[in-house]
């Protein structure tokens, strides 16, 4: 059967008892891993327990698909149902799943952790086709899924979040439910002691110094403002940034603003797409660049931008110089008329 991606969590937690195997896939593998966990634990709490979990994965099941069958059918030692999680399952697989779900042995329950898959899939087809099994998809999380992990994590540690903190923090995460948990864990742990996060907590505890000065590099390259990139870049090479790292950082900022502007739906649907999001208060900014920057000019950009990569990587020009002119260069073409 087929799982909506918004009853996805609910079944994870509370699959039916008929389930006989779930195919859990996407490329949020972050979350993949959660649901799967979440599920697999309605069967078995401990899931180190090794008489009631085995672990299989994708080349094992090619080898000897016979041991799928065999994992199924034991029992445990100690009695209670078990569960067989198979990781980094391919459509190789397929075939042996089908048979297996056309006559399942024992009564453990089957997870299966899959990367993204196509709808035309057929191992994604073999779960939703089957009767007793399921297929539950795994995406990025959207901004208000992402608002209710964040106060549902702060509040089992006592703590709630203002408005505007949750704001600024949900914009810093969604590219992977793992590294959200893992962030939210370290603002939890800065606010220890406190009854509830605040914006600056979220900055000191979340946020990157160096990353926001790049990103007004970007954004005053990206508006041709160049008083204010000139300020923005002695700051930064005042910290000993890489050259490097501000070329590569100002490239992906530019062929994002090109996904944006190639989109057919609009700016702000396009940018709703982008992963990560961009920060909520650079949104004005980022919309004043894709409708400043033409398609041909922003390939201008990044071919600038590239070439003083490889320059700072194969020449002795120093490597300052070399950035420097690249990002004046491009604040340049953002001044100029499409």
């Amino acid at each position: 059967m087929i799982v909506k991606s918004s009853d996805a969590e609910r079944y994870a937690a509370k699959p039916p008892k008929e389930l006989v195997a779930a195919l859990i896939f996407g490329p949020d593998s972050g979350l993949v891993r959660e649901r799967a966990e979440a599920m697999a634990k309605t069967v078995v709490p401990d899931l180190n327990d090794a008489f009631r979990v085995s672990e299989l994965d994708d080349a094992a099941l090619s080898a000897d698909g016979a041991r799928l069958f065999d994992e199924a059918a034991a029992i445990s030692m100690l009695g209670g149902r078990r569960v067989v999680r198979v990781r980094g399952a391919g459509n190789g697989l397929a075939k042996l799943f089908q048979s297996f779900l056309d006559d399942p042995k024992g009564d453990s329950l089957i997870v299966v952790e899959a990367g993204d898959l196509a709808k035309s899939a057929s191992l994604r087809k073999v779960f939703e086709d089957a009767d007793n099994a399921a297929a539950i998809p795994c995406y990025a999380d959207s901004a208000r899924d992402l608002s209710g992990v964040v106060r549902d994590a702060l509040k089992a540690q006592g703590l709630s979040i203002s408005a505007e903190a949750l704001d600024d923090a949900v914009s810093r995460l969604g590219s992977d439910r793992g590294v959200t948990r893992r962030e939210i864990e370290k603002l939890a742990l800065y606010a220890h002691g406190k009854e509830r996060v605040t914006l600056d907590d979220v900055r000191a505890a979340m946020g990157d110094e160096a990353e926001a000065r790049i990103d007004e590099v970007c954004d005053a390259a990206g508006e041709g403002d160049v008083k204010r990139l000139d300020l923005a870049l002695t700051r930064l090479m005042a910290e000993d940034m890489s050259s490097i790292a501000i070329l590569r950082v100002a490239m992906g900022h530019f062929q994002r603003l090109a996904l944006a502007k190639a989109a057919h739906d609009g700016i702000d649907s396009a940018m709703r797409r982008l992963r990560p999001p961009v920060h909520f208060m650079r949104t004005a900014s980022f919309k004043n660049q894709a409708s400043r920057w033409s398609e041909a000019r922003l390939a201008d950009a990044l071919d600038l931008l590239l070439e003083a990569e490889t320059l700072c990587k194969t020449t002795g020009v120093p490597a300052e110089a070399v950035c420097g002119r690249a990002l004046f260069n491009v604040s340049a073409l953002a001044r100029m008329k499409n």
